[in-house]
């Protein structure tokens, strides 16, 4: 685990936001109010990095400190679910496949398996309830059946050196676990992301599936806040505006990372925060800044 001093070392060493590469040649394409909330919550002793990319040209909108691996919770579920939609091609039936769950894969907080009387699911509805509420008792499941090492084999073979999903999901973390459930760069994570919507992980169907199991997240509390969208429903396009995303909750940590796209441009984009968070205004704060890069990436492409 990270003590607290080892997290104010952290945060200081971070506690000056700068800028990367920055748009200034439109209206439309000044990112300046995301810059300095995420400026101020660096002053605040926040550890902050951020990335945004245009889906169709590749340019870097801004960045912040985008090489810096941070922890990023439950979005390294989503090397999860690339790696069981890659077994799910074609007409493999393994779609159908029915898992159990044990007393070993019980676990609190985010998901609603715990909550249904249903003791198996096939592994294809498991994979859609990770996607709309990140659940923890089916990303379990899935870890077991999966198995970790696969996970890792996927990422290694996608490229990404700094992202990766360390554990299972425990309501603890004792000192022979993982510190985090998963890590991830802002760079690394725009990139998988914009490669998902382009159909470029595994293949166009893999990531067309992993697409429509993002697409149901109904977590719209960070950046996505912004947005304006009925967290239960955002599938099709809403004001021509059309959002996948997942986002990543623990203690002191709060990250997202998504596509947005919008009638005039599409952005790929990753916020990751890591503070203490020891009182509920900070908290607040942080998500108040991670809103106001949302407003900015919805302008850019509204």
């Amino acid at each position: 685990m990270v003590t607290s001093s080892q997290g104010s070392e952290r945060r200081s060493r971070h506690a000056v936001v700068r800028r990367g590469k920055h748009l200034t040649d439109g209206p439309y394409e000044d990112f300046s109010r995301g810059f300095a909330a995420l400026g101020e919550l660096a002053l605040a002793g926040v550890q902050v990095s951020a990335r945004a990319t245009d889906l169709a040209t590749g340019r870097v909108l801004f960045s912040v400190d985008d090489h810096v691996v941070m922890p990023t919770a439950s979005i390294g579920k989503v090397l999860l679910l690339v790696e069981v939609a890659s077994r799910l091609t074609g007409a493999s039936p393994e779609a159908f496949t029915v898992l159990d769950r044990a007393p070993r894969d019980a676990v609190g907080d985010s998901g609603i398996w715990q909550h249904l009387q249903s003791p198996s699911l096939p592994i294809a509805d498991l994979a859609a309830l990770i996607g709309a509420t990140s659940d923890n008792l089916a990303t379990n499941v899935l870890i077991r059946y999966i198995g970790l090492e696969a996970v890792r084999a996927r990422t290694e073979a996608l490229g990404l050196t700094r992202t990766a999903l360390l554990d299972l999901v425990r309501d603890h973390r004792g000192p022979d676990d993982a510190p985090q459930l998963s890590i991830g760069s802002a760079k690394e994570l725009t990139w998988l992301f914009a490669a998902l919507a382009r159909g470029e992980v595994v293949s166009p169907e893999v990531s067309q599936r992993v697409v429509g199991w993002l697409s149901l997240n109904s977590d719209l509390s960070m950046v996505a806040s912004a947005f304006g969208l009925d967290p239960l429903a955002h599938r099709m396009p809403d004001h021509n505006v059309l959002l996948m995303n997942k986002t990543g909750t623990d203690g002191g940590v709060r990250s997202e990372v998504g596509v947005l796209r919008g009638p005039r441009a599409s952005v790929a984009y990753a916020v990751s925060t890591y503070f203490a968070d020891t009182q509920l205004s900070s908290r607040l704060s942080v998500l108040e800044g991670m809103r106001q890069v949302g407003l900015d990436l919805l302008e850019y492409v509204h």
